[in-house]
This record gives C-alpha cells, structure tokens and sequence, in this order.
C-alpha cells in the first residue's frame, strides 16, 4: 500500500448524514444539508430522483400554496401540531421565495395553489439535480437500501452490493401508494425494525367509487366549479370542499372528492366507534346531486398520499429525531402525516426535511471547523450565498 493510500484508510470516517430517499423530502433535505456544509449522501431505490415528484398534479407540480403558515396548518388538520414548528420555519412562502432565487418561473392560480410557470413538474426536479451537482452532493441512484444497523458510532446503511457508514439516518422514503415510482414502505420497515410503532395505512386523497349512471355516462368530464360534502347519519353536513370534481369510469375524483374521501379516514380515525357505513359523500356537479352512502374509496396503490406510517408519538417534532434511536430522523410521507391536496403534502416534506437538518446541523455545530476556501452554494431556503468551506463539523 503506497503512502497515499495508508493516509486514506487512516482518515476513514463516516458521512455525517445518509439520506435514504431521493423524492420531495430527501432532495430538500440534500439541498439543506448543502446549504449548511453538512456532507451528505443520497441514497435513492429508484434510477433518479423525484420519480413521484414528476407526476404530483398530473405532472404539472403543485409544489405548495401561496398562503400564511398558520393558516397552512389550520388547513392540514391532524398533524398540525407535530409539524407547527417545521411549518412556522419553512411557510410556503419560503418555499416560494426559494424557487424563485434558483431562477424558476412560477404560476400562481387564483386559489393561491403555486405551479412551476411551464406547467412541468421536471422543471422542479431538474432545480433540486442542479443545484445537488452544483454542491457537489453525491447521489447513489438505483441503489435500494436493505437494511440499517446502528453501531456504537452512528449506522451502518446496508445495500445489495455495499454497506456505507454514516454518524446519522434520515428517512425520507415516502408512504406506500404508486409502489412502482418508489414508495415500496421500505422506510417503515427499517422503522419497525428498529422498534418504532407504525399507524396502520389507509388510502388519502382518492377517488371514490360508484355505478351511478350519472357519473358514469359523464365518465372523462371535469367540472371546475363543484362542491362535495361528507354528511352524518343524520344529514348534517361535516365537512364541504369547493373544487373540481372529475367523473370516471369507476366513480369520482377530483379535488373536492379527495379533500372528502381524507376527511373520512381522519373522521373514522378520530372516532374508532364510526362506521363508514353511515357517512355519505353529496357531490354536486353539472345541476347532478349524486349521494354514495358509505364510500368505498380507489385502491391505496392509487393515492396521492398514504394515511399512517411511522407514529408521532415515536418523534420528537422539535427535532424530526426518533425517540428511540439517536440519530435516526424522519421526514416526509414516512411518518404519519399528510394534508389535503393542493401542494400541502410536498411542503410538508419540504419543511420536515429542513428541520431534521437543522437538528443535525445543531448536533454538529459545537465541533464544526471552517478550513481553507472553496465554491460558492446557493442558499434558496436561507436567504443567502456563502463560501464553502472543508466540511467538517
């Protein structure tokens, strides 16, 4: 072994943080991880990232809504208070302000919903590759991850052909549904394995089903100004969403259909003594009052986001750090939490990441060195351009 090579496996030393997952939360944590000098590694199951991402509303990106943070989190419901802090540090505007630093053009809809301007979700996945490739973020791309072992130092992050050492874990892997972009559960697995509690899946934001001939001779029709309603046994109505309402060959989707159809899972949920059976969905569409009494909802493989995976109560939400495993963290549609439609579930992986990589960041600080010069980063969620130094800390 020459001298160089003694030198480097003298200076083996693991990567500060492996983040298992390349979709929306995994690439927003690779980009925050950049920003505040963290060496990082992207360890993605599927051969590029974002594959989930370039098909989020129908492949135009409906990456987050142009609102306030409290009023995002009065809108997401449920989850509100784990994610609050995250949210209030990382508000769609943020977001927002972000893209527009990396030279996207946007478009703002009249209900406030933001869109790359060209209507292509590649626009936004291309943002996060080249400003990856500018940080010099290495991406190990169709290289699924098999297992994690914590050691006494850190973790080992097992794949088919290698294992790779790493101080800390983020899991990032997304929920269950469109297995085939990806989100196998793969994520949940290494979670229980490592004894945390998983809350049951269940489909959010789906289509529902129905043989009603007057949805099904209107199958392919898209009508923009409708309303759904889920109401009681009694008739009282529990909730209303305003929106679009699509007519398919198996029933209904659509914005108000699925802000309904997720509104049902919380409400059955919250109330384990309901019975499906007695809610009843009213959509209203093109002069039609079409009732389905106890809605079945699409498979789960269909949904836009997953109902349930790894528990709450098994993260700390100051954090995004696992209460039972230091220096695991979790972000995105791996944990048990999601929003309506209208790109709250993307912003809710954006601001997840963020804050588990600033608690890493936190956990590092205190040993951090700023040594010799190097490239410059772009900054897009704080605000600011620095000088890249040796990445230690």
């Amino acid at each position: 072994m020459n001298g160089r090579c003694e030198d480097l496996a003298n200076r083996h030393r693991p990567v500060k943080l492996a983040i298992v997952g390349g979709g929306a939360a995994g690439m927003f944590a690779a980009a925050a991880a950049a920003e505040r000098r963290i060496p990082c590694v992207v360890i993605e199951r599927k051969a590029r990232l974002g594959s989930k991402v370039l098909m989020t509303a129908n492949g135009r990106c409906n990456f987050t809504k142009d609102i306030s943070a409290e009023q995002f989190l009065a809108d997401v419901g449920p989850a509100a208070p784990f994610v609050a802090q995250a949210v209030r540090e990382c508000p769609p505007r943020k977001i927002i302000a972000g893209f527009k630093s990396l030279g996207v053009p946007l478009k703002k809809m009249a209900d406030a919903r933001m869109f790359p301007a060209d209507g292509k979700a590649a626009t936004i996945v291309h943002a996060f590759g080249d400003l990856l490739r500018e940080s010099g973020v290495p991406i190990l791309a169709n290289c699924p991850v098999v297992g994690i072992r914590p050691q006494k130092t850190g973790f080992i992050v097992a794949t088919r052909n290698f294992t790779l050492w790493a101080e800390n874990v983020l899991l990032a892997t997304g929920g269950v549904s469109y297995p085939k972009l990806g989100s196998v559960g793969d994520g949940q697995r290494f979670a229980a394995e490592l004894g945390h509690d998983l809350v049951p899946y269940r489909p959010g934001l789906i289509g529902i089903e129905t043989a009603d001939p007057r949805v099904t001779r209107r199958a392919g029709r898209r009508f923009e100004d409708a309303c759904a309603r889920v109401l009681a046994a009694d008739g009282s109505t529990l909730y209303e969403y305003r929106g679009e309402i699509d007519c398919e060959v198996f029933g209904l989707s659509g914005a108000a259909i699925y802000n309904c159809q997720r509104f049902i899972e919380h409400h059955m949920r919250a109330q384990p003594a309901a019975k499906a059976g007695q809610l009843e969905v009213e959509a209203l569409f093109d002069r039609e009052n079409v009732r389905i009494k106890g809605p079945r909802p699409r498979p789960l493989k269909e949904a836009i986001v997953t109902i349930g995976g790894v528990s709450l109560d098994d993260v700390d939400p100051a954090t995004m750090e696992s209460r039972r495993v230091p220096g695991l963290y979790f972000a995105g549609e791996v944990l048990d939490i999601d929003g309506p439609t209208g790109g709250y579930n993307l912003t809710l992986a954006f601001a997840t990441a963020r804050r588990a990589v600033a608690s890493v960041a936190a956990s590092c600080d205190a040993g951090a060195s700023a040594v010799g010069g190097g490239r410059r980063s772009r900054q897009p969620w704080s605000g600011s351009t620095v000088a890249m130094k040796s990445p230690a800390c």
